[in-house]
């Protein structure tokens, strides 16, 4: 998704080859050490010849990520809002579905034309399902048949949970008969996935 990268990190006098990984807060890189770095604690950040050299509390980090270096730059120095990251527009039809974020709503009501919650509204754009567990994934059937033309159903569930995986969610998508083709991290514990119907289908 252009957010995750292999690569070599210089941190102090450690040096790892590992995965990093560009989330919605923070930065994180797994390898021989680990490092998470919230965007709040960085204090400088450039990228140099494909580098990309941070300064946080804790010392110097310096990502080996090729041409990746600026793209990542520019993501964690101008964050895309939540609202552009799932793509609402102004003028949408929203549903949402289960307990969402308590200020998920009104961000939603700031853009979106209409916001039905509780069911899938008449013509819905996309629609927010919260799922906290395996359980709960079965509704997953049962929305995607009220889903029309290019309608997204993005499923939101808890981030790093066993309860829940991502192959959890995934499968339960296709079951439906729906194609995953979007993840984005919706908040520092929240998962967004969104499923459409497959263009064949449609």
């Amino acid at each position: 998704m252009g957010n995750e990268a292999n690569c070599t990190v210089r941190f102090g006098k450690q040096v790892s080859a590992g995965k990093a990984l560009l989330e919605t807060s923070e930065l994180i890189f797994r390898g021989e050490f680990r490092l998470k770095i919230p965007f709040a604690q960085i204090q400088s950040l450039k990228a140099v010849d494909g580098e990309l050299r941070i300064d946080f509390p804790e010392g110097h980090a310096s990502f080996e990520l090729g041409p990746q270096a600026e793209k990542w730059a520019n993501k964690i120095l101008h964050p895309k809002s939540r609202m552009e990251k799932l793509g609402i527009k102004s003028g949408s039809k929203v549903s949402t579905i289960g307990a969402l974020e308590s200020d998920f709503p009104q961000e939603l009501k700031e853009i979106a034309g209409e916001v039905t919650a509780g069911k899938v509204g008449a013509g819905s754009d996309c629609v927010f399902f919260s799922a906290g567990s395996q359980k709960e994934l079965s509704s997953v059937a049962k929305i995607a048949k009220s889903l029309k033309g290019g309608a997204a159903l993005w499923i939101v569930y808890p981030k790093g949970q066993k309860m829940i995986t991502e192959n959890d969610v995934i499968a339960s998508g296709r079951k439906a008969g729906l194609k995953d083709v979007k993840v984005v991290g919706f908040s520092a514990t929240l998962t967004a996935l969104k499923f459409v119907i497959p263009l064949n289908k449609r």
